[in-house]
């Protein structure tokens, strides 16, 4: 098939990794892939962010921004139109953004089938954490977006719901989570040789990787290392960096945590792996209610304990016992006291890491199986491939 990728992602981040990902395994499979995207989104350390976007968005009124947004809409849509002259493609994909109008612009004018991926209710996200300056529009270039995609893509069945009570029918979602590409994770050392590497042979390492932020709970994790319940040999690190940094290395000295935790800061991605094999404890702290996260995946490919949040969205994933060790997020000490378990408890992480282990496989969560979903989706929406929301919650 001919797919015609479409996106306004800038930032290096994990939503980088899921563009390219899909794409490589998308062009593996056979199919020819045209992007059309900022020139931006191609450049920069993974977990970079795009300078002058956020200054952008830092200088300008809300309302004013969000109309550039709308406006960059018809900006985008000129690109498509060219990219489907010349490329005569057989499907749009786009990676939903707010105020993100331009594949369906491009699918009522050349009647292409649209494939909507849906990371985030961007609408009610922004709205909550960084403020809209025109709701009322946000709402309505959301819904109307949603609405006209063939298929709305959610990445997990919370979103989905939300997607269905704006209006989509069921029919017409289908769950498709993030996954991993099994390759990145085939050539990794030993848990111990790992530990060696970072000078932390005889430790206990908890692990974070990703864009920290505040909201995450790590603050959660250092303050727990201090108290009797942790052992003295818990080490942290953090593969990644993020605007929380300074605030939890602050945190750390005032402790007296000292070298026990440490930040990678942002590396290349392919080293990622490496270090999250010296993981004897992987940690979700905190997720938002809709999200697959996509560290969840990278710890299940290395077989790591992982401590995470009993929520929904989680748990279609993640199963207390088996392939996690699950808290109440409404409990104020429900984290620090399954750290405390799995830490002191062997026999426990080693049983969750073996049913961690084997879950990719189990549920087919790579970036290959996803991409052949999508093309079957594209093909006449085959059910064989791709499992709608409704049958889902028929089995279920």
């Amino acid at each position: 098939m001919k797919i015609l990728y479409h996106h306004r992602t800038a930032s290096r981040d994990g939503q980088a990794v899921h563009i390219e990902e899909l794409i490589a395994s998308l062009r593996a499979l056979g199919h020819e892939v045209r992007v059309v995207a900022p020139a931006s989104s191609s450049s920069g350390d993974l977990g970079s962010e795009v300078g002058w976007v956020q200054r952008l968005r830092a200088l300008l009124p809300k309302a004013i921004y969000e109309l550039l947004e709308l406006a960059y809409s018809l900006v985008a849509y000129r690109r498509l139109v060219r990219a489907w002259e010349e490329f005569k493609p057989d499907v749009i994909y786009e990676r939903y953004n707010l105020y993100l109008l331009s594949g369906l612009m491009l699918k009522r004018k050349t009647g292409l089938p649209l494939l909507l991926e849906v990371n985030a209710p961007l609408a009610s996200e922004r709205g909550k954490f960084g403020g809209l300056g025109l709701p009322f529009l946000a709402r309505w270039a959301e819904g109307v977006v949603w609405r006209g995609a063939d298929f709305a893509l959610p990445v997990t069945r919370v979103l989905a719901a939300e997607v269905a009570a704006r209006g989509v029918p069921e029919e017409r979602i289908v769950v498709i989570p993030n996954g991993i590409n099994e390759t990145h994770f085939s050539d990794v050392p030993a848990p111990d040789a790992a530990k060696r590497a970072l000078g932390w042979d005889d430790a206990l390492v908890l692990g974070f990787t990703g864009f920290v932020r505040e909201w995450h709970g790590v603050d959660r994790v250092l303050r727990w290392m201090a108290t009797e319940a942790a052992p003295a040999n818990a080490r942290l690190l953090i593969v990644g960096d993020g605007p929380a940094r300074q605030d939890l290395e602050r945190l750390g000295k005032a402790l007296g945590l000292g070298e026990r935790v440490r930040f990678t800061g942002v590396i290349p991605r392919e080293r990622v792996p490496e270090h999250v094999a010296a993981f004897d404890v992987a940690l979700q702290p905190a997720v938002v209610p809709y999200a697959s996260p996509l560290k969840l995946f990278e710890y299940l490919a290395l077989a790591k304990a992982i401590v995470a949040p009993r929520q929904p969205n989680i748990e279609e994933v993640l199963t207390d016992g088996e392939n996690a060790l699950l808290f109440d997020a409404g409990d104020p000490t429900g984290l620090e006291t399954a750290l405390t378990r799995l830490s002191t408890d062997r026999g426990l992480r080693e049983h969750i890491a073996s049913g961690a282990g084997t879950t990719i496989a189990r549920l087919g969560l790579t970036w290959s199986r996803n991409a052949q979903r999508v093309t079957a989706l594209a093909r006449g929406g085959d059910p064989s491939a791709s499992t709608p929301v409704r049958a889902r919650r028929a089995q279920r």
